[in-house]
């Protein structure tokens, strides 16, 4: 079996570097969250990355990452293209949106031969995190069902002071694996806990703080790539029909479907570790005194 690869999701990164938050320094040395990703993901084992961006971007992005990365780890682009559909179908007129998490990742499906793990850019992770996701990719195949792996967060661990966030809220059954993933996008830390609003703050109900959420840090066998494709012209039939220039093909709807259909498990490991990003303007001076403690407490060296 091939070593696990880690694939990044960062065709959401535009070619002006200079105001987006993936790239935006969150140190004195000017490294960016990614860069912590890399080197947590080095030192648990990973050996290459590839890349998901747009074509129009492989330069800049070059420039601002990849060369950089490539003195350590092997680098692979991959393009996340609009026009990269099934045979019949076309981009609706006017639509410019990409078509999701899972469009994405189908676009490695002639870069991978064996299991890797996917992440987002603009997420910080923890090193625990690709330690765990990288020994269970080594060490489990696929037999009767595909298996594969989630890495769940404490909740409580991933909400921001700043305003709500949206999560892939967790049920996992008594053997550790996934059963479901909810779509909460409207989570907010309250007076008395933390709680999620389904009618823009009407009513709200209350959520426990260990519960576990999807950060999108998953782990898959080469099989989830044929599967995204396979199931993507039924997505596009559905979604042009109902809402042309917005709909999305998303990973974890993906997942659901095949663990409906009883074919893949996911092994859901929960981690005790933190996960930060910055989703408005004011959690930034939190990620950046977060990742100034760990380099203190010697997590990371002030260069890498």
């Amino acid at each position: 079996m091939s070593k696990p690869a880690l694939v990044i999701m960062a065709a959401g990164m535009g070619s002006r570097y200079g105001g987006l938050k993936q790239i935006d320094p969150v140190d004195q040395e000017g490294h960016i969250i990614i860069d912590y990703s890399l080197y947590d993901a080095k030192r648990a084992g990973f050996e290459k990355v590839v890349f998901i961006i747009k074509e129009e971007n492989r330069e800049v992005f070059e420039e601002a990452i990849g060369n950089r990365i490539s003195e350590s780890m092997e680098v692979v682009y991959a393009y996340q293209d609009l026009n990269d559909l099934p045979e019949g179908f076309k981009v609706p007129e006017g639509r410019s949106k990409p078509w999701g998490t899972a469009h994405a990742v189908m676009s490695v499906r002639k870069l991978i031969d064996g299991p890797f793990a996917v992440i987002n850019a603009d997420d910080y992770y923890g090193k625990e995190a690709f330690s765990m996701i990288y020994q269970y990719l080594l060490n489990h195949e696929d037999d009767n069902k595909y298996r594969y792996v989630m890495i769940g967060y404490q909740l409580k661990n991933t909400v921001t002071e700043n305003g709500t966030v949206a999560r892939g809220v967790c049920e996992v059954n008594e053997k550790g694996e996934l059963v479901s993933v909810t779509e909460r996008t409207k989570i907010a830390k309250r007076e008395n806990g933390i709680a999620f609003t389904e009618d823009d703050g009407e009513t709200w109900m209350e959520i426990a703080p260990d519960t576990a959420v999807s950060m999108n840090m998953w782990g898959f066998s080469e099989s989830i790539l044929k599967e995204i494709e396979n199931r993507f012209g039924a997505f596009l039939n559905k979604g042009i029909t109902e809402n042309p220039l917005k709909c999305e093909y998303y990973l974890p709807a993906v997942v659901s479907e095949l663990l409906n259909e009883d074919k893949a498990t996911v092994k859901v490991l929960e981690t005790k570790d933190k996960w930060y990003g910055v989703t408005y303007k004011e959690d930034k001076p939190v990620v950046e005194a977060a990742l100034c403690r760990m380099r203190m407490q010697g997590l990371y060296p002030e260069k890498f």
